[in-house]
């Protein structure tokens, strides 16, 4: 059903609000031109008649200006360079942090705001201060886990303690808190005393998305060649050392595909370590496509593939990451370790494997069973593309957002959590 805009749907007594959107201020610490879950959030508040601002960080100047339209929202970029690449020169990056903080909040005073929302914990610190100096609500969105990946908080141990009590002292007054994994709900609950969690599940806008052959045909690869995709960011925390290892293990017409963005030399590393295994022919390496494109690159392979560790941090553990909404989309089966809310999504929908251990051997005979099995694929792949149709696509999920939003409109008390039912319905799913 479509819904009407806000200006006009609501009867109210202020007539300004008749008159004028609500002003809603989206901050976060990096470009949020190529922050997909920023920019579905932004575009679907629009529609439903707010006023959508973003404040956002550039680390270099890859925009032509500081102040923009982007998709009906007003862009401020504030140019900082390497602010958070800095992070191992702790007085420079204590100094430039500050620097970050400050003008941030400048910048989000100015925004004039109904409501802000912080999206991640960096932006946090920042968008608390102006909501409380202006007394607007504030929303936060966790990504992840805060404070539980152990690899980017190793130099700063030290200040794991304060933080954490700030987050105590914060999250309790945030009008809202949203997350994208039930088990991250269920965390952000019990450490930080946060008792209504929305689940806004990162997941794509619904499309149909044909089969194709667009990796066979990049790769030059046969038409009888089976494809196990992994896409997302190269790094270190991604297993895909394991992923190269076991493809000494496929059979000969399987090819390991590694698609992404690098992070760091963990390309550089992985071509190495190609080379000294003599697996040239079996894996292949991919930069990055645009997004609008994406799921049609991945419909070309067979199976995805989220192999991550479960011992590396909490936050990957309980991650609900969007690549497996996107390989359903693209009628993908799934083979992953058994992290507990894909392990959840894979059983409960019945379109995928769990391998049992993160061993080479084990991963490449896992390939190697589910893409033998033509009668398990194809139901499986029927599976993947009724659960994105009916569940798990940006359309349905958005009336979590929405939801909230229309919720704060008529609040008064901003500075405790709102009633809100969707961590109780979603939360054991």
């Amino acid at each position: 059903m479509k819904r009407t805009p806000l200006v006009n749907s609501f009867a109210v007594k202020d007539t300004a609000l008749a008159r004028t959107p609500m002003r809603v201020c989206i901050h976060i610490l990096r470009d949020a031109c190529n922050d997909v879950r920023v920019m579905r959030a932004g575009t679907t508040l629009l529609k439903e008649g707010f006023d959508v601002s973003v404040i956002d960080v550039q680390h270099e100047r890859s925009r032509p200006f500081l102040t923009e339209d982007v998709q009906g929202m007003h862009m401020n970029h504030l140019f900082i360079p390497g602010w958070y690449t800095l992070r191992h020169f702790r007085l420079w990056f204590l100094i430039t942090a500050l620097r970050t903080f400050i003008l941030s909040i400048i910048c989000l005073l100015r925004s004039q705001a109904d409501i802000y929302h912080a999206a991640e914990v960096t932006a946090l610190p920042a968008c608390f201060i102006a909501a409380r100096l202006r007394r607007k609500p504030l929303v936060f969105e966790a990504y992840e886990l805060p404070l539980a990946n152990e690899a980017k908080i190793s130099y700063w141990r030290g200040l794991v303690g304060p933080t954490r009590w700030l987050l105590r002292m914060i999250l309790p007054r945030c009008a809202a808190v949203i997350t994208t994994s039930p088990l991250y709900a269920r965390e952000i609950s019990t450490h930080y005393g946060v008792s209504q969690i929305s689940l806004v599940r990162n997941v794509p806008m619904y499309q149909k998305v044909p089969k194709n052959d667009r990796l066979r045909q990049r790769l030059g690869l046969s038409p009888k060649s089976r494809i196990a995709l992994y896409q997302g960011n190269l790094q270190a925390d991604r297993c895909l050392d394991i992923l190269v290892r076991a493809a000494a293990f496929v059979e000969q017409d399987t090819v390991i595909v590694l698609m992404g963005k690098n992070v760091g030399t963990t390309q550089d590393t992985l071509e190495q370590l190609i080379a000294n295994e003599c697996l040239s022919e079996r894996v292949k390496i991919l930069p990055p496509v645009p997004y609008k494109e994406l799921l049609l690159w991945t419909a070309s392979a067979d199976i995805g593939l989220i192999v991550l560790p479960l011992d590396y941090s909490l936050s990957i553990r309980y991650t609900l990451p969007n690549k497996l909404f996107e390989y359903l989309m693209a009628g993908l089966p799934v083979l992953s370790s058994p992290l507990d809310a894909v392990v959840n999504v894979i059983k409960t929908y019945d379109v995928g494997q769990i391998a049992p251990s993160l061993s080479p051997a084990v991963i490449g005979e896992a390939i190697n069973s589910m893409l033998a099995n033509r009668d398990a694929l194809v139901r499986m792949r029927y599976h993947a593309l009724e659960a994105a149709k009916q569940e798990f696509n940006w359309e349905k999920e958005t009336q979590q957002l929405v939801s909230l939003y229309h919720t704060l409109l008529h609040r008064q008390d901003f500075w405790h959590p709102i009633d809100h039912s969707s961590y109780e319905k979603k939360a054991t799913a």
